[in-house]
């Protein structure tokens, strides 16, 4: 839950704090919502320090990058063809191809039960880092707590693939090593190095898209014309490359994770 809904974020600019006015879309569940929302988290005892606000910017950017998520696939499902394919179903298709190609070279024969996630995750993440270009919102990618989420949940994903392909014991011999006296050495040092990752895909997708949004934005109040949109540009292409990074390093994980040890 607190991935999702929390205090009202203080966002750093330009080397000090200060308090953002909520979103319109914000304001627009807080108003029809914040009731519902603020009774669930008093009676799961989360304390919530502006009860007139509980949900969060970034959680309604969530919302919102959700929301146009599902309408592309509806509208993407209402229009599927095979004599006639529309401009939105190519575009899935395209998608789905190009995450299925990446899917077969990174992880193996067996990827293709993955690539519905794999292209969840992608949309989501490409969505959230290209929603602040449009005036009004932000970029939920630049809060630390959603790629957090993305990271724990991508975690959480390729570890129970692994144990479902593997059981728990085949699972447990990726982390002893190749040989068994090393063991007690490896076991640990992979624990580490498995942790770590949630760290890194939130650190790295969070950092990339918070500076590119400080960059633009600072631009954005000394020269209000033209040069913008040179780092609108690069701040585009930011967001397609950490999807890409992102995306690619769940391939990889769930690769390994899903292995079998010969």
């Amino acid at each position: 839950m607190l991935l999702f809904v929390g205090d009202f974020e203080a966002r750093t600019r330009t080397g000090f704090f200060f308090k953002m006015e909520q979103l319109a879309f914000t304001e627009f569940l807080n108003h029809w919502f914040g009731g519902a929302v603020l009774a669930l988290l008093q009676a799961l005892h989360i304390a919530v320090k502006h009860p007139t606000r509980p949900i969060s910017d970034s959680f309604a950017m969530e919302v919102l990058v959700f929301l146009l998520l599902l309408l592309f696939f509806l509208a993407a499902r209402m229009r599927l063809s095979v004599d006639s394919p529309g401009a939105v179903q190519h575009v899935v298709e395209g998608i789905e191809g190009f995450i299925g190609d990446m899917g077969d070279e990174v992880i193996g024969h067996h990827y293709k039960q993955y690539v519905p996630y794999l292209v969840v995750l992608g949309l989501f993440i490409l969505v959230a880092n290209l929603i602040g270009l449009i005036p009004g919102l932000e970029s939920p990618t630049g809060v630390p707590i959603v790629p957090l989420g993305c990271a724990i949940t991508t975690w959480v994903y390729y570890h129970y693939q692994g144990i479902r392909r593997n059981g728990v014991l085949g699972y447990l011999k990726h982390f002893a090593g190749p040989v068994w006296w090393l063991a007690p050495l490896m076991f640990p040092i992979e624990i580490f190095s498995h942790l770590a990752r949630v760290m890194s895909l939130t650190i790295r997708l969070f950092a990339n898209m918070f500076a590119g949004e400080m960059v633009t934005l600072v631009f954005f109040s000394l020269v209000p014309l033209f040069v913008p949109i040179i780092f609108m540009g690069l701040h585009i292409g930011v967001a397609v490359i950490q999807t890409y990074i992102f995306v690619l390093l769940a391939c990889v994980y769930l690769g390994e994770a899903t292995a079998h040890e010969h």
